[in-house]
């Protein structure tokens, strides 16, 4: 367990860790760079310089100041540590917006205690935005200034704003038809928003995001990000969602049950 002034200190931390990326990663949006194919479970899985070099920058901090933390990323894999605290990175998630020059990719930065996320981070350095979420509470410091966040007070699927990435994610039949019940009944969907509409959701500006398909590293930075802003966020089948497959975040525990009633079938399917 981290205490507060822990907890300020790697709060900290994590905001220098995501200048260090935006250092490598912002020089490259827009820019017209090479994009390479990743081998795995999708027919384009894209990945660039600025994902692996930003995550090799993060990853050289970590070891300089806590070489005994470990570190798990997306791109260049998993650093055992000594001392039970993991960094779980992302330096863009959302590649496919980065490469098409959208301005919803976010670099993803979690500390995980050894048991669950505790610090999360989401940074977009081209708009200025970066959300972060701890013990005692969640914020935005952007254009603004730094302001609180809150999820709104939706509790009906019939009344909420829906975020998904893209509903090609989901590819049981199972998954798609739970999808499609859910989409049916909210009150307005929205796509293409990576890790942006989890930060909407926190912001309040969003009350639902139902996505398949992810890994540790797409939403364990969310995770207190949602939950410090008074949200939910599980799997689908109501269990511990930082391991990633099929996650429900929703803004309160009313809506968040809504939810699962119809998704919670899927997931058992």
């Amino acid at each position: 367990m981290l205490d507060p002034r822990q907890i300020d200190e790697l709060a900290s931390f994590a905001l220098e860790l995501a200048d260090a990326a935006a250092a490598v990663t912002l020089p490259h949006f827009r820019s017209g760079l090479q994009v390479d194919h990743k081998e795995g479970k999708h027919a384009f899985d894209p990945v660039t310089a600025a994902d692996r070099d930003g995550e090799a920058a993060i990853r050289k901090l970590i070891g300089e100041r806590y070489p005994d933390h470990g570190i798990l990323g997306e791109e260049h894999g998993h650093e055992r540590g000594t001392g039970g605290l993991t960094w779980v990175l992302d330096p863009i998630d959302g590649t496919r917006s980065f490469i098409s020059g959208v301005p919803l990719w976010g670099t993803l930065i979690a500390l995980n205690d050894g048991t669950r996320p505790v610090i999360g981070l989401m940074d977009q350095p081209y708009i200025g935005e970066r959300f972060v979420g701890r013990p005692g509470g969640s914020e935005l410091i952007g254009p603004m200034g730094t302001v609180p966040l809150k999820t709104s007070g939706c509790t009906t699927l019939e009344t909420a704003l829906l975020g998904n990435t893209d509903p090609g994610m989901f590819t049981a039949e199972g998954e798609k038809a739970a999808f499609r019940e859910i989409s049916s009944k909210v009150k307005l969907r929205r796509f293409g928003g990576d890790c942006y509409f989890y930060c909407l959701l926190a912001a309040g500006t969003l009350d639902l995001v139902v996505e398949s398909a992810l890994e540790p590293y797409d939403i364990q930075a969310l995770i207190p990000l949602i939950e410090n802003a008074g949200g939910v966020v599980t799997r689908w089948d109501g269990g511990d969602a930082q391991n990633g497959g099929q996650v429900v975040a929703a803004a309160t525990p009313e809506l968040h049950e809504a939810a699962l009633k119809i998704l919670r079938q899927a997931a058992n399917g």
